[in-house]
């Protein structure tokens, strides 16, 4: 791995990815503070889970597996998703929930994040790319293979504490408060 690419590899894993985590966390915060619970309510939380849940399909490949031309798909199909539900997020959300201009100020960040953190895969295997385009003559590989050598196992602890610790376990509670809300306004 050349310099460049090695600088690129570790601006995503210990900048790009660990900032996504915070403001992910900041963004539950925001949401918290406007009592998403007595608004929008559990539509707006599920589709946080599903945004969660989607995203963590790139994350999980790219940490753990050989990038190729069907990591990459999975990426670009993941983070087009992503963004999609990102969009119905926001239009939900509006009008029934206070918006705060920080939040507003997170929600460009953690659109283009995904995005970011995607090109800059994309920079670092273009040859994969490129056969997923069909622009090359070089075969490519539709397989999952473990990435050789695996990613540090303190590492791979660290991001999988503040995943859990920032995102699973504060939006777990998010989606409690909203559903025995909701429970209690029906029962």
């Amino acid at each position: 791995m050349s310099d460049t690419a090695l600088i690129a590899r570790n601006y995503i894993l210990y900048f790009l990815l660990p900032f996504w985590i915070v403001l992910g966390f900041v963004d539950y915060l925001c949401h918290r503070h406007t009592q998403i619970e007595r608004t929008s309510g559990l539509t707006e939380s599920l589709i946080h889970w599903m945004m969660l849940s989607l995203i963590g399909v790139p994350m999980l490949l790219g940490l753990f597996f050989d990038v190729n031309a069907l990591v990459i798909f999975a990426m670009i199909v993941a983070v087009a998703i992503h963004e999609a539900l990102a969009i119905w997020d926001v239009n939900y959300a509006t009008g029934r929930r206070q918006i705060m201009v920080v939040e507003r100020h997170l929600h460009s960040y953690l659109g283009v994040l995904p995005f970011m953190i995607l090109s800059m895969v994309l920079c670092l295997h273009w040859d994969q790319f490129l056969v997923l385009l069909g622009l090359t003559s070089q075969p490519g590989s539709l397989s999952l293979r473990l990435k050789q050598p695996p990613l540090p196992v303190n590492y791979v602890v660290v991001i999988f504490t503040a995943v859990t610790g920032l995102m699973l376990l504060p939006y777990a509670e998010e989606l409690w408060r909203c559903w025995r809300v909701r429970r209690s306004l029906s029962g």
